[in-house]
């Protein structure tokens, strides 16, 4: 066991190192806070509200997940398939768990890095007003989460495939309909004609209303099952791919 955390800590901090070596993380956290900026105070007239929440700021976080996210999971291991060094990879004195866990981590960690690089829509609220600190410490948990389940779909799609593109998009289309499955335009038009268990049970595969509730400032045993049941099933969905590439 003390193996198995050393191996994997060490994975992760190569790992996590090559991000920052890559002027590609930069232009990434320049985007994210590009857009969550943008749609805050642009698109949803955070000013005009009046309310010193970020309630709308966290409304938005699932549709910019959906597709930076999967943009830094794609690399994850198409790249390595693509360069052809995923077979001396695969032969390194170190278990599959943990390789798979390591990079995870690491590029779980970086999305984390520009998650906290938004503490100044923090500051403001609280420079406007008295919000609860408690709420939007829930809604960034909940984020972070929210995002380690997209980038879990994005490690999975990249073990599949050497193509960084076709990784991408697989990524996309998965984490799109796990997030449609549960909007609430989506449900209404289900519920015009589904029974009331059928949508539940459809609902109940999306990221929305796991990450709602806690954007709302409510942590369930239930949500954080289901984004750790997530996670868990991805990641094991790529160790078993990359298993079969290794006995192939």
């Amino acid at each position: 066991m003390k193996d198995f955390f050393r191996n994997t800590a060490g994975i992760l901090r190569r790992e996590f190192a090559d991000y920052f070596g890559s002027p590609v993380a930069y232009v990434f956290i320049v985007i994210f806070l590009l857009l969550c900026g943008f749609f805050t105070f642009s698109m949803s007239h955070f000013y005009e509200i009046g309310q010193a929440d970020l309630r709308t700021f966290f409304e938005w976080h699932p549709w910019i997940f959906l597709f930076l996210v999967p943009a830094v999971g794609m690399r994850l291991w198409a790249e390595e398939r693509h360069t052809g060094t995923i077979e001396l990879i695969l032969t390194l004195p170190v278990t599959l768990t943990e390789v798979i866990l390591g990079k995870f981590l690491a590029a779980w960690l970086f999305i984390g890095v520009a998650l906290l690089l938004t503490f100044p829509m923090v500051l403001t609220v609280i420079y406007l007003g008295d919000p609860d600190l408690g709420a939007i410490f829930c809604a960034y948990f909940g984020s972070f989460l929210m995002a380690g389940a997209y980038l879990s779909v994005g490690s999975m799609t990249s073990a599949m495939t050497r193509n960084q593109v076709i990784s991408f998009i697989l990524a996309v289309v998965i984490c799109l309909f796990l997030v449609l499955a549960g909007w609430p335009p989506v449900t209404d038009i289900l519920s015009g004609w589904a029974p009331l268990w059928l949508v539940d049970v459809v609902s109940g595969f999306s990221f929305m209303p796991h990450f709602a509730s806690m954007e709302r400032g409510v942590i369930d045993l239930r949500d954080l099952c289901y984004f750790i049941s997530v996670i868990f099933f991805m990641l094991f969905a790529n160790g078993v791919i990359l298993q079969n590439r290794r006995t192939s």
